[in-house]
């Protein structure tokens, strides 16, 4: 079994041990003592370098042993070990942060953490809970900062399964719990690493909750990653705001007014788009010759894109007219629409289902209208004659 530095001192970033074991190619080992952190509890491994060797991953065996992953092979018998301190001490904010959101969760509106997940970017925790209201995540925070501010002692101690009581969350762990504790607010059975005090977590910024499993999962930041992201979400506002020239804070309700006014516009142009495809298609009514059986047909080419809704008024008003066939065809993807006047006798649907079947395909609709998709471009001409006749 691996001695575990960083049970006593998470702030121990230089150590030296004895190789105990090692892969045949010495990128495998295996230490009698280590400071660095595997992954386990939500919490990712530490980084650093063992002997100058680059350590990319930690891992823990059901052995109670440690292996360290190294990027090349570990020469000797006794080596150094180098924590990448950045790395631990952001660990260290997230998950006494996670702890005290927890606990706050629990003290403010009795709702459990169920899982924890500790991120490259953010931080989750999964809670009991189906929602959270805007108040109830202001009045969370509130609480969260005025423990940080007290800089309430975060403490490790070691007592026995069977006599450890106050915990948030009942561990089925058996024999000696390591058991966590923010003053006179929280206990908890965990092996991960964390700073002394409150204070040092800095702060913890709510970003987002997620519905997942009918509760819950709600993300956030601690310490030097929620300073980082503010300072980005205020340089973002603030690029917005000069390019509204406006305050910051009316920049919310300036950039909602632009939106609401982009849809109606957007609206608007829609609607003149569809009265200009009809005006169209009865213009092409018009101009289209009448077959020697007295049937109208016209065909519309289009060499990529999704049949719009343009194209469908475009061939609606073409088939308003008597006796008519309107096809449109679009390449990538391959898809076809067909359409038939009420006195042509044709049901679009049936004849066009009927037609992308035999071709591989798949479609239909009503009797006036109809779209299908095909495998390929070439069933598009092989469908086209059997359409319009």
């Amino acid at each position: 079994m691996t001695e575990r530095l960083y049970y006593n001192d998470p702030y121990l970033t230089t150590f030296t041990a004895e190789v105990a074991g090692a892969s045949a190619d010495g990128r495998v080992v295996i230490l009698n003592r280590t400071a660095f952190y595997p992954s386990s509890g939500g919490q990712p491994f530490d980084l650093g370098t063992l002997g100058g060797a680059v350590v990319t991953a930690v891992e823990e065996h059901e052995d109670g042993r440690i292996a360290h992953l190294l990027a090349s092979p570990l020469e000797g018998r006794f080596v150094q070990g180098v924590i990448d301190w950045d790395r631990r001490h952001d660990h260290m904010q997230q998950h006494t942060g996670q702890h005290l959101l927890s606990a706050v969760l629990e003290e403010l509106f009795s709702i459990h953490t169920l899982s924890f997940h500790m991120g490259e970017e953010t931080s989750t925790i999964e809670i009991g809970a189906a929602s959270l209201t805007p108040a109830q995540i202001t009045a969370v925070e509130r609480r969260v900062h005025a423990v940080i501010w007290e800089g309430r002692p975060v403490q490790v101690t070691y007592e026995k399964a069977s006599e450890a009581s106050g915990l948030r969350k009942a561990s089925q762990r058996e024999g000696t719990l390591r058991i966590v504790s923010i003053e006179g607010l929280d206990r908890s059975a965990c092996g991960g690493t964390h700073v002394r005090s409150t204070s040092a977590i800095g702060a913890v910024q709510i970003r987002k909750l997620d519905r997942i499993r009918g509760n819950v999962r709600l993300e956030f930041l601690c310490g030097a990653r929620a300073l980082d992201r503010a300072r980005a979400d205020f340089e973002a506002l603030s690029a917005i705001a000069r390019a509204f020239s406006c305050p910051i804070g009316q920049a919310p309700e300036l950039v909602a007014a632009l939106q609401s006014r982009a849809a109606d516009l957007d609206r608007s142009r829609r609607k003149l788009a569809l009265e200009l495809a009809a005006f169209q298609g009865r213009q092409l009514y018009e101009n289209t010759a009448p077959s020697p059986d007295g049937m109208r047909r016209a065909v519309s080419r289009f060499p990529s894109g999704a049949i719009s809704e343009e194209t469908r008024a475009l061939a609606q008003s073409f088939v308003s007219g008597a006796r008519a066939l309107f096809a449109a065809v679009s390449e990538d993807p391959p898809s076809i629409l067909f359409a038939a006047s009420p006195d042509s006798g044709i049901h679009a649907g049936e004849v066009l289902k009927r037609a992308v079947s035999a071709a591989g395909g798949r479609g239909g609709g009503n009797a006036q209208l109809a779209q299908g998709s095909l495998p390929g471009r070439e069933a598009l001409e092989f469908l086209l004659p059997r359409l319009l006749g």
